[in-house]
């Protein structure tokens, strides 16, 4: 039973799992910091309240803090937004950088019929049959 347990523990995916969550709770952290400590003061500079926190209203002795929920929808759109713009787009710009488009075999084509990859010199197609031009070889 143990070492079935250290197996499960040692597998790929359960390391690789612990280490991306701990990586994402310091990950969070920091954009939490750079929300909290640069963008923050910034909007509190335009808009000229930084603590959205102190306002309530009341029904029938009944306080509804809005002012927190909408501390927290900031935070959350600031946040979203800095992570969309610091880290989904530049690893999107890597990925599109780094495919290539496959490119195209010039020893065969495609024939004209069945459209099955035949050698590019073929006067006839081995799938099909079809009498098939020869490609002027470049």
């Amino acid at each position: 039973m143990v070492s079935e347990f250290k197996q499960f523990l040692l597998r790929g995916n359960v390391v690789d799992l612990a280490v991306a969550v701990v990586l994402g709770a310091a990950f969070g952290a920091v954009v939490t910091s750079f929300v909290e400590n640069l963008l923050t003061p910034l909007i509190a500079m335009i808009f000229g309240e930084p603590d959205l926190s102190a306002l309530t209203f009341e029904v029938n002795n009944a306080v509804f803090g809005y002012g927190a929920f909408l501390n927290t929808l900031i935070a959350f759109i600031t946040i979203a937004a800095v992570v969309f713009l610091f880290v989904v787009k530049p690893i999107n710009a890597l990925i599109t950088r780094s495919r290539r488009e496959p490119t195209p075999d010039p020893t065969t084509q495609k024939c004209p019929e069945c459209r099955s990859e035949i050698p590019i010199d073929a006067t006839r197609c081995a799938h099909c049959a079809v009498v098939v031009t020869p490609a002027p070889l470049s």
